[in-house]
C-alpha cells in the first residue's frame, strides 16, 4: 500500500535532489558538466508520455474488441479450432468471473475494480514522463476497457455481462487478449518498481 501511495503521490514538480530521487536525464547532465552547475529552475522535464499511453491502450482495446467480434460471429456455438493440436485451441466461452475464469459470483465487483483501475491510470497520466510506464499503463488501460465493455454491453445485463474468452491452452484457463494485456502490463509494472523507476521518470533509491 505504501508503494502505491508513493507512486500515485509523486509530485508534478521536479525534485532532482530531494528524497533520494533523481531523473536519469538530469543525472546524465550533471555528470557531463562535472556537477559544477546546478540544474536551472523550472527546467523542462521532457515530453509527457500520455500520447504513448493512449496509443497503446487504443491498440490493445481495438485488437481485443475485433477478436471478440470475430469469435462471437464465427466460433460461438461451433466446435473448437485446434491451433497446436490439443495444446492450444480457440474455443468461445462466456466468462462471468475475473481474468482466467476466477470468481464468477462477483461480476459486479470485478466491474467496479476495472472502473477503479481506469480512474487510477487517468490520475497517473498527469505525471507520466516514463516511456516504459506509458506502455505498461497503456496495456492495463486497454485490457481493462476491453473487459469492461463486455461487462456493460453483453448479456445477462449492464455491469453483469459475461466476458468473451477464447484462447484455450491445455491444462489452463481460457482467456482473451484483454487478459493478456492486463497480465503483461502488470508484469512490466512489477519490473519497473523493482528497478525503482516511477511514472514521472524519477529513479527511487531505497
Amino acid at each position: 500500500m505504501a508503494e502505491a501511495e508513493r507512486i500515485i503521490g509523486t509530485p508534478d514538480t521536479p525534485d532532482a535532489t530531494g528524497n533520494g530521487r533523481e531523473r536519469p536525464d538530469e543525472a546524465a547532465a550533471a555528470g557531463a558538466s562535472g556537477g559544477d552547475e546546478p540544474a536551472a529552475a523550472g527546467r523542462p522535464r521532457g515530453k509527457r508520455r500520455i500520447a504513448v499511453l493512449f496509443a497503446v491502450a487504443t491498440f490493445a482495446y481495438a485488437l481485443d474488441l475485433i477478436s471478440k467480434m470475430i469469435v462471437v460471429a464465427k466460433l460461438e456455438h461451433h466446435p473448437p479450432i485446434e491451433i497446436i493440436g490439443d495444446w492450444l485451441k480457440f474455443e468461445a466461452i462466456r466468462n462471468a468471473g475475473a481474468a482466467f475464469g476466477f470468481g464468477e459470483a462477483f461480476t459486479v465487483i470485478f466491474t467496479m475494480i476495472a472502473t477503479a483501475v481506469i480512474v487510477v491510470i487517468a490520475r497517473l497520466a498527469r505525471k507520466l514522463y516514463s516511456l516504459p510506464w506509458a506502455i505498461a499503463l497503456g496495456l492495463l488501460l486497454g485490457g481493462a476497457l476491453g473487459n469492461l465493455t463486455d461487462r456493460i454491453f453483453r448479456a445477462p445485463g449492464v455491469f453483469e455481462g459475461a466476458v468473451v474468452d477464447f484462447i484455450a491452452p491445455k491444462h489452463f484457463a481460457v482467456f482473451n487478449l484483454a487478459d493478456s494485456a492486463i497480465v503483461c502490463g502488470g508484469i512490466l509494472i512489477v519490473l519497473l518498481s523493482f528497478k525503482g523507476l516511477d511514472p514521472d521518470g524519477t529513479v527511487h533509491k531505497d
